[in-house]
């Protein structure tokens, strides 16, 4: 397993939720959540926290229905990790297949007794968590980095 830490990404239209990892990829922890609808300032948001938590890679949640179709919000997710990994060079941006994370995430906030209404705005954190602890394991099982780089055009 590479040593460094990793930000994560879970997109949504409204929202945008982040998480990181240690620098040992053991623990991945809610970092924040960015406003979405501003596509430009939820970038230059992201910029910054790559700044701040000098990330071995970004992680984008991919989202696909269960049989691992792409659909429009792919699509969306698609063209936002394109223009991340544009602004964020040169680190990487991978994206990872994220089904079921944010009903895995709500799950869990169920059980630790949030109320629903009062983590509406924590959800896309938890998500992130969740798209995270999976490339971790992913990366620790299989020796390479998880999911697909997304390529820098310029």
């Amino acid at each position: 397993m590479r040593r460094g830490r990793r930000l994560s990404v879970d997109v949504g239209e409204a929202r945008i939720g982040v998480a990181s990892s240690d620098p040992d990829g053991l623990l991945a922890t809610p970092v924040e959540t960015v406003p979405g609808r501003d596509v430009p300032a939820a970038h230059r948001r992201l910029a910054a926290l790559v700044t701040e938590y000098e990330p071995l890679e970004v992680v984008v949640g991919l989202p696909r229905s269960l049989s691992g179709r792409e659909g429009p919000a792919a699509g969306r997710v698609r063209v936002f990790a394109q223009e991340l990994a544009r602004r964020i060079a040169p680190v990487p941006v991978r994206l990872v297949d994220e089904r079921l994370s944010t009903v895995t995430a709500a799950q869990r906030m169920r059980d630790s007794g949030v109320p629903a209404r009062k983590g509406r705005g924590r959800i896309d954190q938890a998500a992130a968590v969740v798209i995270l602890e999976a490339a971790l394991e992913t990366e620790r099982v299989s020796g390479s980095p998880p999911g697909q780089c997304v390529e820098v055009v310029v």
